[in-house]
C-alpha cells in the first residue's frame, strides 16, 4: 500500500543518531489523528528517546502495523475491533491475532458540520440534502456518518450520496460546495479551514434519548455522548452541544517488542503537558484512564508491565 504522504513527519532527537526507528500510521495529512500522531512522535522523541517516523495513509493503515512495515496505529476504538476481529467493514478478511493494544488516549468528539447561513438546523434535516459517501480508502468515516444519520431516524438511502475516498477530501468537497454537511473531529485543522472558507461553520446536535442513540452504538460499538460548551471557544460551538464520542487508541502488534512499548506508554503517559503544547486537543487527555479495556484486544505485554508497576492493571 503506497503512502498518501510518505514520510508527513519526521523528528529526530538531538545525539540520537543510534536510536532505534519506530513508525507510527495515521490517516492523511490534516486529519485529527494525523495531528495527533505528529504529538506523539515529539513526545516519544524527547522522553523515548525513539526516532517516530509518521506515515499518513489514505486509508486506515492497520494492514502497516499487522505486516511489521509500521509498529503502532493511532485509530478509534470501534474499528480497531472490527480489525482484529474481522468484523464491521472487514468482514470476510478473517481475524487479525497479532494485533494488540498500546492504551487508551483521548476522545475522538465528532460531529456534522454545515455552513452557518444554512437552513439545515439538525440532523434529520439532512433528508434529501448532499451527504458524502462510500469513503473506499477509509470506510470507517461513511460508517460513523451512517451512525450520525441514523440517530435521526435516516440512512444513506434517505440523501443523495456524493462518494468521496476519505474525510480530507469530503471536507475539500463540502468547501467547495460539493456537499452539504462536513464531518469531523472537533479540533481538526480542516474544520478551521472550512470555517475560515465558508464563512462560518454550525454544529448540528445529537439526539441524546436512549431510543435515539442505541441507534448510534448499534453502528459504533462503545460511542457515548459528551456536552461540549463554549470554553475555550471551538468553530461552530455557539452553545452547550451533545456530540458523539468514541476513544482513540494506541494500536500496535505482537512483533514490536515489550522494551519498545513500555517506553513508548510511559513516554505518553507522563508527556501530557508536551503532548498538548503539540495538539491541544490532548488537554482532554487522561493518562489514568490508558490501560481501560478495549473489546477483542489483548493488551501487550510491554504496556501491561509499565500500567502494572503504576497501579493502573492489576
Amino acid at each position: 500500500m503506497k503512502y498518501l504522504q510518505g514520510l508527513a513527519l519526521c523528528f529526530l532527537a538531538a545525539g540520537a543518531a543510534s536510536a532505534q526507528t519506530i513508525g507510527i500510521v495515521t490517516t492523511p495529512a490534516g486529519s485529527f489523528s494525523n495531528s495527533a500522531g505528529q504529538a506523539i512522535a515529539k513526545v516519544l522523541v524527547e522522553k523515548a528517546k525513539l526516532r517516530a517516523i509518521v506515515q499518513a495513509q489514505a486509508s486506515t493503515g492497520f494492514e502497516e502495523v499487522e505486516s511489521g512495515s509500521a509498529d503502532f496505529n493511532v485509530s478509534n476504538s470501534f474499528d480497531a475491533t472490527f480489525f482484529a476481529t474481522g468484523t464491521g467493514e472487514y468482514q470476510g478478511l478473517g481475524q487479525h491475532p497479532v494485533m494488540r493494544y498500546a492504551g487508551a488516549l483521548i476522545p475522538y468528539r465528532v460531529a456534522m458540520h454545515v455552513r452557518a447561513d444554512s437552513s439545515i438546523k439538525t440532523i434529520g434535516d439532512l433528508k434529501g440534502k448532499r451527504v458524502s459517501s462510500d469513503f473506499n480508502a477509509q470506510k470507517t468515516i461513511a460508517r460513523i456518518i451512517e451512525a450520525h444519520l441514523a440517530n435521526a431516524g435516516l440512512g444513506y438511502n434517505d440523501v443523495v450520496r456524493v462518494p468521496a475516498p476519505n474525510v480530507v477530501r469530503q471536507a475539500e468537497d463540502f468547501m467547495s460546495g460539493k456537499v452539504d454537511v462536513m464531518f469531523f473531529a472537533l479540533g481538526s485543522s480542516q474544520i478551521k479551514q472550512a470555517h475560515a472558507s465558508v464563512g462560518g461553520v454550525r454544529v448540528l446536535e445529537i439526539d441524546t434519548a436512549p431510543d435515539a442513540f442505541k441507534r448510534v452504538q448499534a453502528l459504533l460499538p462503545g460511542a457515548y455522548t459528551v456536552q461540549v460548551g463554549t470554553t475555550p471557544p471551538m468553530e461552530g460551538i455557539s452553545k452547550p452541544t451533545n456530540l458523539v464520542a468514541f476513544d482513540m487508541v494506541l494500536i500496535t502488534s505482537a512483533k514490536v517488542s515489550d522494551d519498545i512499548v513500555y517506553r513508548v506508554a510511559k513516554a505518553l503517559h507522563d508527556g501530557k503537558q508536551d503532548l498538548v503544547a503539540t495538539f491541544p486537543p490532548f488537554g482532554l487527555f487522561q493518562p489514568q484512564n490508558m490501560a481501560k479495556p478495549l473489546m477483542s484486544l489483548e493488551m501487550h505485554p510491554g504496556a501491561a508491565k509499565y500500567y502494572k508497576e503504576i497501579g493502573l492493571l492489576k
